[in-house]
C-alpha cells in the first residue's frame, strides 16, 4: 500500500505545484476582485458534482465492487461490469450536463445567491459556468476510468491526469485572453479543454492494461442497481468535505465582494497537503482494504487501517502547523503580484490558518471512510455527513458577521473534526478499528516533533524574510529555505523522539509487491 501511496502522492504533488503556477498567474491577471470572484464559482460548480458523483460517491462504491470482482470472478467480468458502468454514467451525466446548461441561471442563484445583487457578476458567473460545465461529463467519466485502474493496483497514469488541468489551465490564459472578453473566459475554455485532454489520457491508459473501452446500451442490471444504491448514499458519505465547501461559497457570496477569491485562494494552499497525502492514501488504501473485506481477513484489514492512519497524519499534522505558523508569508510569497496586494494576502492568509486547523481532521475522513466503503456500508456515512453539513451550515451563519472571511473557513474545519471524530468513533465500536500500540505510541511524539518544526518556523520566518525585504525574487528562495528547515527539524525531531522510523520506512519500500494478473492475460 505504501508504495501506492507515494505512486498517487508524487504525481498528485506535480500536480499540485505546476497548480500553485497556475493560481499565481490568475492572482496576479484577476486578483481577488469580481471577475475572479464568477470564475472560482464557474470552477465550483462542476468541480462539486465531480468529487461527488466521480472521485466520492463513484469510487466509493465501483472500486470495492470492480476489485472485488476482479479477484473472485476474473478480468472478464470485471470487464463487461465496467462497461456497464460507462454505458449507464454517459447516459445519465449526459442528462446532468443538458439539464445544467439549461437552467444554469437557477443554480447560480442556490449556488451564489449573493451575486444576484449585481447583475453583471451574477450574468457573468452564468456565462462563465456554461463553459465549464461540460467538463463535469468529461471528469466523471475520467475518474471511472480511474476507478479501473485503481483497482487493477495501477495508480500512476490517474493521479498525473490532473497535470494536464493546470498545463491547459496556463495555455488558455496566455493564449485566450487577448481574444476573449477577459481572462476568466480564457480560464473557463482551458477548463472544459482539459477534460477532453484528461479522459483520452485515461482511455488509453485502461486499453494499454488490457481491458476493453466499448459502451453498450445502457441498461440497469442486478449488478447496476446494487452499485447505484451505493452510489446514492455515497453522494454525501464520501463528499461532505465538497459540500462543506460549497456552503463556503453560498455564504461567502453574501459577503463582501472578492470574498469567494480569497477562500479560494487559501484553499488551493490547503489542497496541497489534503491532497497530496489525503488523496493518496484513500486511493491506495479503498482496494486494498476491499480484497482483505472480501477474503475474510478482519485482522488485516485493521492493521491496514492502523498504517493508513499513520501514514497520513505522519506529514498531516506538520503540515497543519506549518500551514497556520506561517500562513501570510505562504500566501504573500505565492500569491502577492499584480492585482494581488499585500492586504488581500492577509485576509487570505487569516482563512488559510483556520483550515489548517481541521486539516488532519480532512485527511482522517479520507482514510476512515474507505473502511466503510470497504464493506459496502455507504448508508452510515451519510448520516454522520448530513450531520456535520448541518454543524457547518450553522457554525458559517453564526461566524459570518463577526469572522466575516475567516467564517467559512473556521465552520469547514470544525465541521471536519466533528465527521472525522464520529466516523472513527462508529468504526471503533464495531470492532472495526481498534488504535495499535505502534500508532499509540508514535501519535503523540509525531505531534511533538512537530510542536519543535512549528515553534523553528515561528522565530525563524520574520528575521529571514527581513533580511530579503524589497527584493522580490528572494522571497521564494527564503519560502523554500523556511520549508527546508521545516522538514529537516521535523525529520530530526521525529527520528529522536521516536516519532517514525526512518529507515523502517525505507526498507518497506524497497520490499517488492506481489502482482496482480492484467486483466486478458
Amino acid at each position: 500500500m505504501l508504495r501506492g501511496v507515494l505512486t498517487v502522492g508524487a504525481w498528485t504533488m506535480a500536480s499540485r505545484v505546476l497548480g500553485f503556477a497556475r493560481d499565481m498567474l490568475i492572482a496576479a491577471m484577476l486578483g481577488a476582485g469580481p471577475v475572479a470572484d464568477a470564475f472560482f464559482v464557474a470552477l465550483k460548480l462542476p468541480n462539486l458534482f465531480r468529487r461527488l458523483f466521480g472521485e466520492g460517491a463513484f469510487n466509493a462504491a465501483f472500486v470495492p465492487s470492480f476489485a472485488g470482482m476482479l479477484h473472485a470472478e476474473g478480468p472478464e467480468a470485471a470487464n463487461r461490469f465496467a462497461e456497464e458502468t460507462t454505458a449507464v454514467m454517459v447516459f445519465w451525466l449526459g442528462g446532468i450536463t443538458i439539464a445544467g446548461e439549461i437552467f444554469m441561471p437557477y443554480l447560480m442563484t442556490v449556488l451564489a445567491p449573493g451575486f444576484a445583487a449585481i447583475p453583471e457578476k451574477f450574468a457573468l458567473a452564468v456565462a462563465l459556468t456554461r463553459i465549464t460545465f461540460p467538463y463535469l461529463f468529461l471528469i466523471c467519466l475520467t475518474a471511472l476510468f480511474s476507478g479501473v485502474l485503481n483497482g487493477l493496483d495501477k495508480f500512476a497514469a490517474a493521479a498525473g491526469a490532473p497535470l494536464l488541468f493546470n498545463v491547459f489551465s496556463i495555455a488558455a490564459m496566455l493564449g485566450l485572453t487577448p481574444y476573449v472578453a477577459n481572462a476568466g473566459y480564457a480560464l473557463s475554455w482551458g477548463v472544459s479543454l482539459s477534460g477532453i485532454a484528461q479522459l483520452a489520457l485515461l482511455v488509453w491508459a485502461v486499453r494499454r492494461a488490457g481491458m476493453r473501452v466499448r459502451i453498450p446500451r445502457p441498461r440497469l442490471t442486478p449488478r447496476m442497481r446494487v452499485l447505484l444504491r451505493r452510489m446514492a448514499p455515497g453522494l454525501v458519505g464520501a463528499g461532505v468535505t465538497q459540500l462543506n465547501l460549497a456552503v463556503d461559497v453560498i455564504i461567502a457570496s453574501l459577503l463582501p465582494p472578492g470574498t469567494v477569491a480569497l477562500l479560494y485562494y487559501a484553499d488551493r494552499v490547503q489542497q496541497l497537503p489534503l491532497g497530496v497525502i489525503g488523496a493518496a492514501v484513500g486511493t491506495a488504501l479503498l482496494p486494498v482494504l476491499s480484497r482483505q473485506v472480501r477474503t475474510g481477513e478482519a485482522e488485516a484489514a485493521v492493521a491496514t487501517l492502523n498504517r493508513a492512519l499513520e501514514y497520513a497524519l505522519f506529514l498531516t499534522v506538520p503540515a497543519a502547523l506549518a500551514l497556520a505558523v506561517s500562513a501570510y508569508p505562504i500566501v504573500s510569497v505565492l500569491f502577492g503580484r499584480g492585482a494581488f496586494d499585500a492586504e488581500s494576502a492577509r485576509l487570505s492568509s487569516q482563512a488559510l490558518a483556520a483550515y489548517a486547523l481541521g486539516l488532519p481532521a480532512f485527511v482522517a475522513v479520507k482514510v476512515l471512510a474507505p473502511a466503510f466503503f470497504a464493506r459496502g456500508d455507504t448508508a452510515r456515512p451519510v448520516k454522520i455527513g448530513m450531520a456535520a453539513v448541518a454543524l457547518n451550515l450553522a457554525l458559517n451563519v453564526a461566524f459570518m458577521i463577526p469572522l466575516r472571511h475567516i467564517g467559512p473557513a473556521l465552520a469547514t474545519s470544525i465541521a471536519a473534526i466533528f465527521n472525522c471524530g464520529w466516523l472513527g468513533l462508529v468504526l471503533h465500536r464495531q470492532g472495526l478499528m481498534r488504535l495499535d500500540a505502534q500508532l499509540r505510541r508514535r501519535l503523540p511524539r509525531m505531534g511533538l516533533a512537530a510542536a519543535a518544526m512549528a515553534a523553528t518556523l515561528a522565530l525563524a520566518q520574520g528575521p529571514l524574510f527581513a533580511a530579503v525585504a524589497g527584493v522580490r525574487g528572494l522571497k521564494y528562495v527564503v519560502l523554500a529555505a523556511l520549508v527546508t528547515l521545516g522538514l529537516a527539524v521535523y525529520a530530526a525531531a521525529g527520528q529522536t523522539v521516536g516519532a517514525f522510523d526512518l529507515r523502517e520506512a525505507w526498507a518497506t519500500l524497497r520490499r517488492r509487491r506481489p502482482k496482480v494478473a492484467a486483466p486478458g492475460t
